[in-house]
């Protein structure tokens, strides 16, 4: 059967191997540093290895990607090619358009470890204290199996640990999966969750107070939601009442 659309024109040729699922979310982890399998495996959690190795030789085959052997030990590392960094405008236009207008989140989108992915990215290291700094964060609402993450800050670098990494635990945050998310991608007013308990901190008071300034929020998280539903009311509902306090 064939797998192309059958026309000849630029963007239908494009479509054909950009429209793949997972291939435009597996080029957009290149952007965020990742460069081993299994750094890009962990920014696409739900995507399986097998599926995820057949769009990397997909996207070698096409251009967009090269292969070479890792400087620093066993494997192999990946690297965009032009074509590949010339999509990274694309890609972030196609995010700003998600966070305005695509469908309202449902349960099967809370992926928590997608999001501890994304929050290891946004920490701020320059802001957290000097040393190592270790985060546990627990999700209520989340499948059993995916309730504990821990992120480990030390000297500039942050680690995403989805074990144990048996180490003495600074901070606990705990928090229902979703609320968390609605504050991360700016519909809710993460430090109003904060200060009202529903997001909750467990630790030294300067760990507690420090918190909000090392977590910088979604990148996206400052684009207005335009589409009517639950996050737009809720985006409306969080401006005002930061209104109402700043008067």
């Amino acid at each position: 059967m064939p797998t192309g659309y059958g026309q000849h024109c630029p963007f239908s040729l494009a479509a054909e191997l950009l429209c793949q699922r997972w291939t435009l979310l597996v080029v957009s982890r290149f952007y965020y540093g990742c460069s081993r399998f299994n750094e890009i495996h962990r920014g696409v959690p739900r995507m399986s290895p097998s599926l995820l190795s057949t769009r990397l030789s997909e996207l070698e085959r096409a251009g967009i990607i090269r292969t070479r052997s890792n400087r620093n030990g066993p494997g192999r590392e990946y690297h965009l090619t032009d074509a590949g960094r010339e999509l990274q405008p694309l890609i972030e236009q196609m995010a700003v358009w998600g966070q305005r207008w695509a469908r309202d989140m449902i349960d099967e989108d809370l992926d928590p470890a997608f999001l501890v992915w994304s929050m290891h990215l946004r920490l701020d290291a320059r802001a957290m204290p000097p040393g190592r700094t270790v985060v546990e964060l627990q999700f209520s609402g989340a499948p059993a199996d995916s309730r504990q993450f821990w992120l480990v800050h030390r000297e500039g670098t942050v680690e995403m640990c989805l074990k144990d990494p048996e180490l003495d635990v600074d901070l606990l945050v705990t928090a229902d999966l979703r609320r968390f998310v609605e504050a991360w991608r700016g519909f809710r007013d993460m430090g109003a969750e904060i200060r009202s308990g529903r997001i909750k901190l467990f630790g030294p008071k300067a760990l507690r107070e420090g918190f909000p300034d090392w977590l910088q929020l979604n990148a996206l998280a400052h684009h207005p939601r335009l589409r009517a539903g639950r996050e737009k009311r809720l985006s409306k509902a969080t401006a005002q009442a930061l209104e109402d306090l700043s008067q």
